[in-house]
Formats: C-alpha cells, sequence, structure tokens
C-alpha cells in the first residue's frame, strides 16, 4: 500500500499505465550502482537518472533487500522530479515515498515507506546536531549517531551532488558525520566540474569518505593544485589532472546526452547591447576602482565579487543604491525605484527586439536581479515569471502551459529554473538577461530546454553581451569552465572504457 504522502502528490502528476524500458545506456548505469556501494552517476540532464536509481531501487528490493531510501535533494526536485517519476511508471508503483518538508515533516517521517525525500536544509532537522563555534569561529558539530541510525536508513542519495562541493557548509558537516551509518551511498549530478576540480573532493568525500581524493581538503590542494598567482584560490598543477581522473574513475559513471541520444544541435547567439553614454560613465568609473583597488591588493576576493556585481548590473541598466554612487546622484536621482537607480534600458530594448523576431515560438528567459525581475515585468506585462516560491502546485502549472505551447514567453530567475524542470516539449529559445558566472547554473538552465525529447533540429542560445568590459570577462569565463567540464567527461569517459 502506498503512503500517505504518495497519494496526496498525485493530484499533481497525470497517472500513466506505461511501463519504463530503459535504454542500454540507462541499464549499464543501473548495473553500476547496484555493483557499487560507493557510486557516483555524473550524467549530462535528459539522460534519466532518476529513473535509472529508481529502478536500482527496486531491484534492490525485489531481491529482499530491505530498502529504506534517504534522498537528498533541492526542494523543487523533492516535490516534481521524484514524485513525478514514481508515479509516470509501472515499474515504481511497488515503491513508497513520503516528503520529508513543510508543516507535516514530523507525520511524514513517523509513516512507513521505501524512500524519504529530503532538501539539504532539512537535514539539521532530520539529524539534529548540537553546534558551537571553535577559537577560530567555525562551526563544529555532534551528532547522536545512536539516534539516528535507529532511523534505519541505508542507502543514501544525493540527487545535484554538487549542493556538497564545498566541504565547510554545515550541511556538509552535519552529512559526514552519519556517512559511515549508510551500506551504500550513490549521487547524481550532470555538473560535476563546472567551476573546477577542486569541487570535486566534498562531492567524492560524501559518497566514498575520502578513499579516491584524501580525507582532507588541504591534503588535497597539496596534492594537486598550486596557489593562483592572484592570490586568489588554486590552479591545477601541471599534469595533475590525469591522476585526478585515475582517483575517482572506480567511483564514477560519466556519459554524455551526446554519446546516447539524439540531441537537437546547440546554437550559441551572441546579441551586441551598446548602452547609453550614461551608463558607460558609472560603469567605467566603478570598473577603474575596481581594477585601481586589485592592482594595489586593497580589495579581498569578496569585495571584489561585490565590485564586480555592481559592474554587471549597470551592463543590465540598473544598479542597487550604494554611497559610492553619490557622485552620480544629479544624473539618475530622478530615476531611482525604491533601492535600485534605473540607468539604462538598451538590455531591454534589445530583448523586445529578439521576442518580436521570434513571432510567439516559446522563449525562456534567465534574469539574475530583483531589480531586473521589476524592470522586465513593467516591460513585458503579458510574459509568464515563473513563481521563486515553494509553491509546487503553482509550478508544475506553469510547467505543463509550457510544454503546452501556452506561454510564449517565459521569465525565471537564473537559480530558480536552473534544476528539476523538464521544458522541452514546445520552445528551442533560451535567452540570458544576465549571463551568470557560474558555469554549473548556466549549462543546467539551457538543459532544461535542451535535452531529451525536444523534436526540434536546434537549441537556440542567445547572450545579451553589453559593450563594456564585465560582459565579456563572463562570457569568456563561461568559455573556459565549459572547455574544463567537456574535457573532465570525455577524460573520465576514457577511463572508464579501458576499466569495463
Amino acid at each position: 500500500m502506498k503512503s500517505k504522502s504518495t497519494t496526496t502528490q498525485t493530484s499533481l502528476f497525470k497517472a500513466s499505465k506505461e511501463r519504463w524500458n530503459a535504454h542500454k545506456y540507462q541499464k549499464k548505469a543501473k548495473s553500476f550502482l547496484l555493483n557499487n556501494a560507493c557510486a557516483a552517476l555524473f550524467l549530462d540532464p535528459g539522460l534519466g537518472k532518476t529513473s535509472i536509481t529508481l529502478d536500482a531501487v527496486r531491484e534492490l528490493k525485489k531481491s529482499g533487500y530491505p530498502v529504506r531510501v534517504l534522498i537528498v535533494a533541492p526542494v523543487r526536485i523533492c516535490h516534481l522530479v521524484w514524485p513525478a517519476e514514481m508515479e509516470k511508471w509501472l515499474n515504481f508503483d511497488g515503491l513508497t515515498y513520503e516528503i520529508l518538508h513543510g508543516a507535516k515533516k514530523d507525520q511524514a517521517l513517523e509513516r512507513e515507506a521505501d524512500i524519504y525525500i529530503i532538501n539539504p536544509e532539512g537535514l539539521d532537522w532530520l539529524i539534529k546536531p548540537e553546534k558551537w563555534k571553535d577559537p577560530r569561529g567555525r562551526t563544529n558539530v555532534h551528532i547522536d549517531v545512536k539516534r539516528f541510525k535507529e532511523m534505519g536508513f541505508n542507502i543514501l542519495l544525493i540527487d545535484e551532488l554538487t549542493k556538497f562541493k564545498h566541504h565547510g557548509t554545515n550541511k556538509f558537516k552535519i552529512l559526514k558525520e552519519v556517512l559511515h551509518t549508510f551500506d551504500r551511498r550513490w549521487g547524481l549530478t550532470g555538473s560535476p566540474v563546472a567551476n573546477g576540480l577542486l569541487d570535486l573532493f566534498g562531492q567524492m568525500y560524501i559518497i566514498d569518505m575520502g578513499r579516491a581524493l584524501g580525507k582532507y581538503i588541504t591534503h588535497y590542494r597539496a596534492k594537486y593544485f598550486v596557489p593562483h598567482p592572484s592570490g586568489f584560490g588554486f590552479v591545477l598543477a601541471e599534469g595533475k589532472e590525469e591522476e585526478i581522473y585515475e582517483a575517482i574513475s572506480p567511483s564514477v559513471l560519466s556519459m554524455r546526452a551526446d554519446d546516447h541520444i539524439d540531441m537537437p544541435q546547440l546554437v550559441s547567439n551572441i546579441i551586441p547591447v551598446e548602452l547609453s553614454d550614461t551608463a558607460k560613465k558609472i560603469y567605467s568609473a566603478l570598473e577603474d576602482m575596481l581594477v585601481a583597488d586589485l592592482g594595489i591588493g586593497k580589495v579581498s576576493a569578496s569585495s571584489a565579487g561585490v565590485r564586480s556585481n555592481k559592474c554587471r548590473q549597470i551592463s543590465g541598466g540598473a544598479i542597487y543604491d550604494d554611497p559610492q554612487l553619490v557622485t552620480f546622484d544629479k544624473i539618475i536621482a530622478k530615476k531611482k525605484e525604491r533601492d535600485y537607480y534605473i540607468i539604462d534600458n538598451s538590455k531591454i530594448e534589445a530583448l523586445e527586439g529578439l521576442i518580436d523576431e521570434l513571432q510567439g515560438s516559446p522563449i525562456l528567459v534567465a534574469y539574475e536581479y530583483q531589480h531586473e525581475y521589476e524592470r522586465l515585468k513593467k516591460a513585458f506585462p503579458e510574459a509568464v515569471f515563473f513563481p521563486n516560491s515553494t509553491d509546487m502546485k503553482l509550478a508544475k502549472a506553469v510547467e505543463n502551459k509550457w510544454n503546452n505551447g501556452e506561454i510564449p514567453v517565459l521569465f525565471g530567475q537564473v537559480e530558480a529554473v536552473a534544476r528539476g524542470l523538464n521544458l522541452q516539449k514546445a520552445g528551442n529559445h533560451v535567452a540570458f538577461y544576465t549571463v551568470p558566472w557560474n558555469y554549473e547554473t548556466y549549462d543546467q538552465l539551457i538543459r532544461r530546454v535542451w535535452r531529451q525529447g525536444n523534436k526540434n533540429k536546434r537549441v537556440f542560445v542567445h547572450h545579451l553581451v553589453a559593450d563594456v568590459g564585465i560582459d565579456h570577462v563572463v562570457m569568456a569565463a563561461i568559455s573556459r569552465k565549459e572547455h574544463g567540464h567537456d574535457s573532465f567527461f570525455e577524460e573520465l569517459s576514457k577511463l572508464g572504457k579501458k576499466a569495463r
């Protein structure tokens, strides 16, 4: 009998009598999970990581293994992706689940199920760590491991493993203390090294507790990296990339979508945007401050990020209020909206031109800042804006309308829509009003549309790039990260073929 939460969730998902028939590559991935207690699937979005994993759990249960799975995933994926797959396919009718989120999570935990789904922030509630600060201000945690073991979880599954790439976060520290209580630890992600190989340490530790890359981030850095010439961060030491791939390959199966399914051609389109003289004047002044401070070592990495964010905001036509803007008060004071100044509408006009050109062909447009949302909402009153809330019923309704071709223009905050959505059935256009620094977010957002099931021959990715330095710097950074990401998959796939 299905758990109560399964019953309540079915209203969001259309029942299907179809049977999930695994492709050859999906059978290989399932076997990899079943044959490896510690395993990570680094699979492109659209290759079916969710169904592959559910089928592995189903087979374990069928063999008599007493499955009690703890899935840790972003909140939208908790509510939309895992329930949808279990409700969609006949294969998974025998699996029951509970979602440990919201006001009734205590009752959900008490009910018997095969699978319990929780978001990373919910681990604090589930595991109940005692926390304290050491003399250096770092948070330490103590876990009642006996209490946690009594819950009976024996399989840990991290969906979006990159959420645990930072070893210093509270969620990592909490989970680290109970990793040994699981018989199996599996991880799923499509962008494991979007921002560099340093990101692998935390992810691999969750899987193998340090077997591949060591138990300490300091040892990992010392072995494979050297300090960056700028003094900010680390870069890979010469000749160490292959060593990392060799170290992790026994626990990792890597697959690219292009190698296994027919995908539309991905076409990148740069739309140049010329800013106004006022915008360029303000931008130049702030950029000069940043460059000057960097040159004399006056600025930290974090404050450099703040300054660069201001430059990026200006490229989009607005900027949040700040004492540094006092010089320009006479120029822009009349265009102040609450906590931000409106400087330029050139990008909005360029986006209007693109949308007109598409003549109703659906487009997903990503923005980053709240002031962009407010300005875009005024400029495109007929457009639909994806909800940033945790209202999963509303999110599913928007997703369905898009896939039914009922939404010509869909806006979404880039981080909010980069995961857990299937938007491949209607449109083949994606646009970035502001291109994000984070390649993982950039790549994942594109793959909401560019994925298995999109019947178009091409998917177009439009980038609104202003004629100021920061937009070109971000595009160059995205390009470099893309190259590193692709080579990572290629090298790991080669090693996998050798070993298997």
